[in-house]
């Protein structure tokens, strides 16, 4: 069985890829830039781009499964989400899970009207986030951060990983939305308190405004609208963002990694 991974070198296409070869599967990894993609040697990697469907036809030949992502370049939701459905359902594919953040489009809904054993997997923040930090607390000591009040239960990206690739082996899981959440929540200052305790170094937490948000978004890439829409779920997040669930450990019968493990295992991004 060959199973197709979009968004392969992103934060968390590369932790499906790696669970996915872990359980002796045959992986395809899709991406806009093969030559820079650095993946394993036993990973097939094919040139496609998600915004552009029709380069998706000869990496969909012989695939049974597929993860997809619903954003493309500079973090824009997809619009290409109903063709893509199409050349899969066509192509033969079976089974799909699907990240997204939670915001129903045109993407999750062709996916809930097809034919295909579809799981979806939504994550409110990545623990790897805290990486847009990282210069700063190199540099300073110093983060800097608009959303302060809000607490939300960060999930490590490879623990998606581990359920994404359960969901594509084994049976049980189509028709499921699996919100997916770390073990604790944490506020801002609380993940600012657990680097410095990690890395043994004092860090200030410092309000930004948020044109200075804005400003460190887009020095990361991300788009205007992309922001636009960050800011505003952030500033009035919904109350579910900081309720931790089980669904890690009910689907991979492991316990979800905490953020002071994923601190540790990427302790070198903050010092210098």
């Amino acid at each position: 069985m060959t199973i197709l991974v979009t968004g392969a070198t992103g934060t968390v296409g590369r932790h499906v890829v790696d669970q996915l070869i872990q359980r002796g599967q045959k992986v395809r990894a899709l991406t806009r830039n093969p030559l820079q993609a650095n993946l394993p040697h036993d990973v097939e990697v094919v040139a496609g781009d998600l915004s552009d469907p029709s380069t998706l036809v000869p990496a969909l030949v012989g695939v049974s499964g597929m993860h997809l992502i619903t954003t493309g370049a500079e973090y824009t939701p997809l619009q290409t989400g109903p063709e893509i459905i199409e050349l899969a359902e066509k192509a033969g594919v079976r089974r799909v899970t699907v990240l997204w953040n939670g915001e129903k489009g045109p993407f999750e809904r062709a996916v809930e009207a097809s034919s295909l054993e579809w799981t979806q997997l939504q994550a409110f923040e990545f623990m790897a986030n805290a990486r847009k930090w990282a210069n700063s607390i190199r540099s300073e000591g110093v983060v800097r951060d608009l959303f302060g009040g809000s607490r939300i239960a960060p999930v490590h990206e490879a623990d998606i990983g581990k359920v994404a690739s359960i969901v594509l082996t084994e049976k049980g899981h189509a028709g499921k939305i699996y919100v997916l959440t770390g073990p604790e929540s944490l506020s801002v200052q609380d993940k600012v308190r657990i680097i410095g305790e990690v890395i043994g170094r004092d860090i200030q937490y410092i309000v930004s405004s948020e044109e200075e948000e804005r400003e460190q978004m887009r020095r990361m890439g991300v788009r205007e609208d992309a922001i636009d829409y960050v800011i505003r779920w952030h500033l009035n997040p919904p109350k579910s963002v900081s309720t931790v669930l089980p669904t890690v450990e009910e689907v991979t019968g492991q316990k979800p990694s905490t953020f002071a493990e994923w601190v540790k295992e990427n302790a070198k991004l903050f010092v210098k």
